[in-house]
């Protein structure tokens, strides 16, 4: 009877032994599950801010990447691209606090970085860009300790059209023949092409045609037609060319030139001792006398 309090005891002792690990186990797996908890609320508090820029052929863009909402610790900021020069994702710049900005797979000194790292700002500018840079861009956000946090920029390019305009040798005649060319060439969007003709409305008409070309961009023309009459000879008529990558409408102007040889030929006295000789022609006749 004497042992009975000693193995009491010693079940007494495995208990409060058991309940101590399952005690100090039920705090490890709280700890763990607040700090996920706290990670993903930083997590879904922090924002990348991008954008959707649009910008013409030529000029500088902008390229804006900015975190804000967070106190977590930024170790890198990384670009990415997919573009029409690269078309595979390529990482071509990174920017830490030890480093600042560097190239990576090849130096492109068009681009410079116009954030800061301290104010965890990454936004860079490329300049004289062209359709080779036009695709996706990716900003990467490395925080200690929830890692990776991106938003995608895609740029756009508007590529204005090369304009001219260009007369026909329009001959005097009764059949309807082309009078002008106008040409908007090369642009992104296709450009629109009008004609203003004033009092010619009822006597002339426009045609439009367009050639798409490998690039993305399009060359629009517009032919004038009409026939070549007296009537609408010396009249001037505007070509006006629209497109979202000029800063205002293009307008060209064009004289319209019907050809045709001296139509008559009137000689009369001037003066006692003086004569005229008069034609209409187009181009201007040139007069020789003879006695």
């Amino acid at each position: 009877m004497e042992a009975l309090p000693v193995f009491v005891s010693l079940r007494s002792n495995f208990y409060e032994r058991s309940s101590s690990r399952q005690v100090s186990g039920c705090t490890r797996l709280t700890l763990l599950f607040v700090l996920i908890f706290n990670l993903s609320r930083c997590s879904s508090a922090l924002r990348v801010i991008g954008g959707n820029i649009t910008e013409v052929q030529g000029e500088t863009v902008v390229l804006p990447c900015k975190l804000i909402d967070t106190t977590e610790t930024l170790t890198q900021i990384s670009w990415q691209r997919m573009t029409r020069g690269k078309p595979q994702n390529d990482n071509f710049y990174t920017i830490t606090s030890q480093n600042g900005p560097q190239f990576v797979n090849g130096r492109d000194d068009r681009f410079q970085i116009i954030g800061n790292f301290s104010d965890k700002n990454g936004s860079i500018q490329l300049s004289n860009v062209t359709l080779l840079d036009e695709g996706v861009y990716t900003c990467i956000f490395t925080l200690f300790p929830s890692g990776n946090h991106e938003t995608k920029i895609p740029l756009n390019l508007l590529v204005p059209p090369v304009t001219s305009l260009s007369h026909n040798h329009a001959v005097l005649g009764n059949e309807e023949v082309s009078l002008a060319t106008c040409t908007a060439a090369g642009s992104r969007p296709p450009a629109e092409v009008r004609w203003l003709t004033g009092t010619l409305a009822e006597k002339v008409r426009a045609t439009d045609s367009s050639t798409q070309h490998s690039n993305g961009t399009t060359t629009t023309v517009s032919s004038l037609f009409g026939v070549p009459t007296k009537e609408i000879n010396q009249h001037v008529v505007q070509c006006v060319v629209t497109n979202p990558a000029l800063s205002k409408e293009e307008t060209m102007s064009f004289t319209i030139q019907v050809y045709f040889s001296p139509m008559g030929v009137y000689i009369g006295e001037k003066s006692k001792d003086s004569f005229r000789c008069v034609t209409e022609a187009n181009p201007s006749a040139n007069f020789t006398w003879r006695r």
